[in-house]
C-alpha cells in the first residue's frame, strides 16, 4: 500500500508487427486474445474445465518465450532467486529491470503499446484501477481460483477490481514504529508518549532528533487523517465525489500532527529515506515510522536492540494507517502470456512469499505462510500483522491518481509554514476534484 518511491528500464522486444498487432487481444501469431484464447487452447487440450487446483497444467509457456520483469531495489535479491528456479522449471529466462513499484502503471502506459514494458509488473493495489481502465494489464484468469483459495480476504479485495480478479498477490504493507531499545526501554502507546520522550532527546544542533517519518507524504500520515473518523474516499473507498480529507474527525487528527513538530523541528524536504535510514541506524533518530521494507536493513544495524509495535494512539485513538497489497500484474502487451501467468503465479506462491519474507521482512497474503511458524513467532512481522488490523486499504479507483500531489503539498504547508490545516486540507480537497471532475487520473 508502502506507499510510501511509493522505475525506469526496461527490455525492448523485437518487433515484427504493426503497433496495432502488438495490441492487446491481437496475437501476432495466431490472431488470438492473450487474455483467454492462448489459455482456453490450452485448458481444452488438457481436459478443460474450471478447476484450477491443477492450473499450472493447463498452460506452457510459448514456445521461445522470455520474459522481463520489473522490481524494485530493495526486493531485487529475493526477484533474483525466484526469477533462477522459475528458469530451472520452466526454461525461461528472466531479465530484472529496476522500477519501483509506484511507477510502475505510469511506465506500463508510456511503453506497454509499444512493446517496450516488462512481461510482468509488481505494482501497489492503489494502482491497480487506473491499470484496468487503460487496459493495461490481464486478468488473472487461469489462476483465479487458486489465488482466491490460498490469500486472504484483504489481499484478493486489492487485486481485484470492479468484480474481476487482475492481480497476483504477493505481500501485504503498512507502517508500524521502529524504535532503538538502547533509547527507549518500551515503545510509547500515544504520540503525547512520543513527544514527551522527544522533548528530553531531541537536539537539533547534533541532529537528534526523538523520532523521524516523512511527514510530507500523504501515506504515512493517513493515521492524522483517519485515528479519529477522517477518511479519504467515501463508501469504502468507493465514492470519488465524497472526500473525507477536510471533514472534521480528519482535522481532529490533524491536531496530533501539529503537535508533533516540537519532537521534529526540521522542514519536510530535508527529511527522505536515506537521511532517515543513516539517523536511525546511527543512533541519532530514536523512533521512525517506516514499513516492512526496511526491516533486514535495521535488523543488520540494531540486533537485538531493534523493536517493532503497532503505531502510537492518535488523540486517544488507536492509530489508523494506510495499508496495501502489492500484487503482480501481467502486461495487456505481452508477446508471452502463459509464460508471463506462470511468473506471476510461481512468483507469488507459498514458497516465494516465505522467500521474500525471509530476505525483506515482508507481511505475507497466503494464508499458509501467515501460519508458518517463520513467520508467526516473528516479534517483528508479528507487530505489523497487529497493526494491519488496524489499517483501512488505500482506494483503487483511478481518481486515487489524483490524490498524491494536492495531499502532498498541503502536508508541507501545515508543517513548515504553520498553515490553518482546515485551510490547507479545503485547498487539497477542491484540487483533487477539479482533477476528478476534469482529467481524472492523470
Amino acid at each position: 500500500m508502502k506507499m510510501n518511491k511509493l522505475m525506469t528500464l526496461a527490455a525492448v522486444f523485437s518487433m515484427t508487427v504493426s503497433l496495432t498487432a502488438c495490441g492487446p487481444g491481437n496475437d501476432a501469431s495466431n490472431s488470438t486474445n492473450y487474455g483467454t484464447t492462448n489459455t482456453s487452447k490450452e485448458s481444452a487440450a488438457n481436459g478443460g474445465g474450471t478447476d484450477t487446483g491443477s492450473a499450472s497444467a493447463q498452460i506452457t509457456p510459448e514456445d521461445g518465450a522470455a520474459l522481463t520483469v520489473w522490481e524494485s531495489k530493495e526486493e531485487r535479491a529475493f526477484t533474483e532467486q525466484i526469477a533462477k528456479q522459475f528458469t530451472q522449471k520452466y526454461n525461461v529466462p528472466v531479465k530484472i529491470e529496476e522500477v519501483a513499484p509506484s511507477d510502475q502503471v505510469t511506465k506500463l502506459s508510456q511503453d506497454g503499446p509499444s512493446g517496450l514494458a516488462a512481461d510482468v509488473a509488481v505494482i501497489p493495489h492503489d494502482n491497480l484501477g487506473k491499470a484496468v481502465a487503460a487496459s493495461l494489464i490481464l486478468p488473472n484468469d487461469v489462476f483465479t481460483e487458486e489465488t482466491k483459495k490460498n490469500n486472504t480476504e484483504a489481499a484478493i479485495t486489492g487485486a481485484t477490481f470492479d468484480g474481476e480478479l487482475f492481480g497476483y498477490p504477493r505481500s501485504a504493507e503498512t507502517y508500524a514504529l521502529y524504535y532503538n531499545k538502547s533509547l527507549l526501554k518500551e515503545a510509547p502507546k500515544s504520540f503525547d508518549d512520543v513527544l514527551a520522550f522527544s522533548k528530553t532527546f531531541t537536539d537539533k544542533s547534533k541532529n537528534k532528533y526523538g523520532i523521524m517519518w516523512e511527514v510530507g507524504n500523504l501515506y504515512f500520515n493517513y493515521m492524522f487523517i483517519a485515528s479519529t473518523g477522517g477518511y479519504l474516499f467515501g463508501d469504502n473507498g468507493t465514492n470519488k465525489d465524497d472526500i473525507g480529507l477536510n471533514s472534521a474527525q480528519a482535522i481532529e487528527s490533524l491536531k496530533a500532527f501539529v503537535k508533533m513538530k516540537e519532537a521534529l523541528p526540521i522542514k519536510s524536504g530535508d527529511i527522505n529515506p536515506d537521511i532517515k535510514r543513516s539517523l536511525f541506524n546511527s543512533g541519532d533518530v530514536a523512533m521512525d515510522i517506516n514499513g516492512p521494507w526496511e526491516l533486514a536493513g535495521y535488523k543488520e544495524a540494531l540486533g537485538d536492540n531493534l523493536g517493532v509495535a503497532p503505531l502510537p494512539a492518535v488523540e486517544g485513538k488507536t492509530a489508523t494507517s494506510f495499508s496495501g497489497i502489492k500484487i503482480y500484474c501481467v502486461n495487456a502487451y505481452t508477446q508471452y502470456p502463459n509464460a508471463a501467468k506462470l511468473y506471476a503465479e510461481f512468483a507469488s506462491g507459498k514458497d516465494a512469499q516465505l522467500l521474500l519474507n525471509k530476505l525483506v521482512g515482508s507481511i505475507p497474503t497466503n494464508k499458509e505462510v501467515l501460519e508458518d511458524a517463520q513467520v508467526k513467532n516473528d516479534p517483528y512481522i508479528s507487530a505489523f500483522a497487529e497493526q494491519a488490523k488496524n489499517s483501512q486499504p488505500m482506494p483503487s479507483i483511478p481518481e486515487m491518481g489524483n490524490v498524491w500531489s494536492p495531499a502532498n503539498a498541503a502536508l508541507p504547508e501545515i508543517w513548515d509554514k504553520n498553515a490553518d490545516p482546515k485551510a490547507a486540507m479545503d485547498k487539497a480537497v477542491q484540487q483533487i476534484k477539479d482533477l476528478n471532475n476534469g482529467a481524472a487520473a492523470q
